[in-house]
């Protein structure tokens, strides 16, 4: 992420938490985003928390033989991709373990499991129309009123880039329950406005 998306982000994390509510994140990796929703979540006033959403097995791209293969990622034990330690080892580093609850594991079984409601959403997670596709519509109607739903990787242009995050933002924007609030680079804010998701 560069970083004027990262302080993006990190500005609407901070208007986020001063619902009271917890922040998700969906899409952990090795954690520099989660660091982000952490830090705004620490400088709130009172007890707000980050939720972040991962199997830590990587997103399509990120397998063997794609663009973002990193093989230092990969468990030599099982062979697959395991970002967890990494994640933590970052999430100790930065003194940020208290204020985050790792949530591992598939985001629409998780989402099906959540029952309370949200003051950010952020999607970050795969980047297929399926994965997308999922993560908005489990989590997108969790996002209180006046709760922000932000959204990474959002290309109108397709040559920039994949189309399923565009997709679910101008989903979101036709639902009549969200307005723009920003827009830096591939970051789009919106700030849940009615019901309709």
């Amino acid at each position: 992420m560069p970083a004027d998306e990262g302080l993006a982000l990190y500005a609407a994390a901070v208007e986020a938490a001063r619902l009271g509510l917890p922040l998700l994140e969906i899409g952990t990796y090795c954690g520099r985003s989660t660091i982000l929703l952490a830090d705004a979540a620490r400088r709130a006033d009172g007890d707000v928390t980050v939720l972040t959403v991962d199997h830590h097995r990587g997103s399509e791209e990120q397998q063997p033989g794609w663009e973002y293969h990193d093989p230092e990622l990969v468990d030599p034990r099982v062979g697959l991709m395991d970002t967890l330690p990494f994640f933590r080892r970052a999430l100790h580093t930065a003194g940020l373990e208290e204020h985050v609850v790792a949530l591992v594991g598939r985001s629409p079984r998780i989402a099906a499991l959540w029952g309370g409601r949200l003051g950010l959403v952020f999607v970050d997670g795969g980047h297929t129309d399926e994965h997308a596709r999922a993560d908005y519509e489990g989590w997108a109607p969790q996002l209180a009123e006046g709760g922000l739903l932000v959204i990474h990787d959002v290309f109108p242009d397709p040559a920039d880039g994949g189309q399923a995050p565009y997709r679910i933002y101008r989903r979101a924007l036709e639902s009549g329950a969200f307005a723009e609030v920003s827009a830096f680079r591939s970051l789009r804010v919106l700030r849940r406005t009615g019901p309709g998701v």
